[in-house]
């Protein structure tokens, strides 16, 4: 069996704005992790955070960028476990935005929870994009009131 996580967020911005939020490197640690990301199909990057060896993860989520249509769509692998050459979790991340009335509409599917090897992962990762939905949310509002 193989799961995936859906989850879609509602933003007071255009689609430009939110695809800054999901392109900039800089920007993209401020909300999800520290990165070496750029919008480029093909580029290999990861995103590094603290360690959970007893659930077996070692802290960095090796990438490669798959689709990248500028303020539309933007797919990446994500791998993660204890080895980059073994990852536990082999999966695939996927945004995509729609203009509703000047606002954006955007879309998370993370795809490739497979077996009850990824179970708990998909749990975990479940709450925490749900978490992160809000804080980019939270992050795109306070830097356009301060600008």
């Amino acid at each position: 069996m193989e799961r995936t996580i859906v989850h879609r967020f509602q933003f007071a911005h255009p689609p430009r704005v939110v695809w800054e939020y999901l392109t900039d490197a800089e920007l993209l640690a401020q909300w999800l992790m520290p990165n070496d990301f750029k919008p480029e199909v093909g580029h290999a990057f990861q995103f590094h955070t603290k360690p959970r060896i007893k659930l077996g993860f070692d802290g960095i989520v090796h990438c490669r960028v798959l689709e990248v249509v500028p303020c539309q769509r933007l797919s990446y692998t994500w791998k993660g476990g204890m080895s980059k050459d073994n990852p536990s979790l082999d999966s695939v991340v996927m945004w995509t935005l729609t203009e509703v009335n000047g606002h954006t509409e955007l879309l998370l599917e993370h795809k490739g929870f497979k077996g009850f090897k990824n179970l708990l992962s998909y749990f975990i990762m479940n709450k925490g994009w749900e978490k992160i939905g809000k804080r980019i949310g939270k992050k795109m509002a306070y830097e356009r009131t301060q600008s």
